[in-house]
């Protein structure tokens, strides 16, 4: 399997504080990797990075060999921690955005995720509950065909229902052969999709490996091994 995402030595720092120092990490292709950590462990300034919306302060980050920018935003799609969509927009204004603005963005999938999550096209945002509104962030995302896959907390703030709807969307939508990078503080609810885990605390790796092999090797659940890591660990 050929490599993904790369990092090299990355660091960040606020002023005196470093949110993540020296990461080195290899991510493959076909793969669902579960970013894990509490929070302020560093995954959302990772994810940042990733984007283009924070600069390292040493080291690099390569997407299929590239440095982080222009090229690779066409290849990666984001979904963030907070809603970033106008209020006034009906749903179809948006999905029409977005297929003018990105080449791998498929309407019909589109479409066909806003009738299975019962979603009014003609709906204006400013009208939606939190949870639908994450829903359609979630739908723009997930419709294009893009190599890799960055959802920060997809699952953070809704209820279980709503989680299970978000999840199954994820799963029945992403584009088999890219890589899907999932951060979530809720293990429990991702660990039995992914394939790998890679766990951040204070900006280090703390763990990364195969989830089956993981659990073997403890006898326990990734959830449960790091409820006892980190005493605070909550839902």
């Amino acid at each position: 399997m050929s490599i993904i995402f790369e990092c090299k030595d990355l660091t960040k720092k606020y002023g005196a504080f470093t949110a993540v120092e020296n990461l080195n990490l290899s991510i493959e292709r076909g793969k669902i990797i579960g970013l894990l950590g509490p929070n302020g462990s560093g995954k959302t300034t990772l994810i940042k990075m990733s984007n283009g919306l924070l600069t390292p302060t040493k080291g690099e980050i390569l997407i299929d060999g590239k440095k982080v920018g222009v090229e690779t935003k066409s290849i990666v799609s984001y979904l963030p921690e907070r809603t970033y969509l106008n209020d006034w927009m009906k749903v179809k204004d948006i999905l029409s955005f977005f297929n003018d603005f990105y080449e791998d963005f498929d309407m019909q999938k589109s479409y066909e995720m806003l009738k299975s999550l019962k979603i009014d096209k003609n709906e204006k945002l400013k009208n939606m509950s939190k949870g639908t509104k994450e829903k359609v962030q979630l739908i723009l995302v997930m419709s294009r065909n893009a190599d890799l896959y960055i959802l920060d907390e997809p699952i953070g703030g809704v209820d279980p229902a709503t989680r299970n709807y978000i999840l199954k969307t994820i799963l029945n939508n992403y584009n088999e052969n890219s890589t899907l990078l999932i951060a979530t503080h809720l293990i429990s609810e991702i660990e039995n999709i992914c394939d790998d885990v890679l766990v951040i605390s204070d900006g280090q790796i703390l763990l990364q490996g195969n989830v089956d092999e993981i659990r073997e090797e403890k006898g326990k659940s990734i959830d449960i091994l790091f409820r006892e890591e980190f005493k605070c660990w909550g839902n």
